[in-house]
């Protein structure tokens, strides 16, 4: 299915622009345990309804930034910049670190 997204910086695009960086999920305090290390890895919540999303415009500016997407209906309902996110400190952070996810990329409506 193909929807529009809008990057930050560039404006609105064709979503094949951007890669998806898959749902914001908080990094682990601290030296994490094995256990708490895997399931920040390889478990997610994977909502049906809005989650926060990390994208990467991989077509254009090659910014990372956030998403908020209904995944029932792929409405953007916002997208902005990991600096312009409104989250406390280290809530929900870029998993790669360096304000950039571990793999993957996206965008807005």
């Amino acid at each position: 299915m193909s929807y529009v997204l809008t990057c930050p910086n560039c404006g609105p695009r064709e979503v094949t622009d951007f890669g998806f960086g898959g749902e914001v999920n908080p990094r682990p305090a601290g030296e994490p345990s094995q256990r708490e290390l895997n399931a920040y890895n390889y478990f997610r919540r994977n909502v049906a309804g809005v989650q926060r999303e990390w994208w990467f415009h991989r077509s254009g500016c090659g910014a990372w930034f956030l998403a908020e997407r209904d995944t029932r209906t792929n409405m953007v309902l916002l997208t902005e910049l990991p600096g312009d996110a409104d989250e406390a400190p280290g809530a929900g952070g870029a998993p790669g670190g360096a304000g950039q996810p571990a793999g993957g990329a996206g965008g807005t409506l």
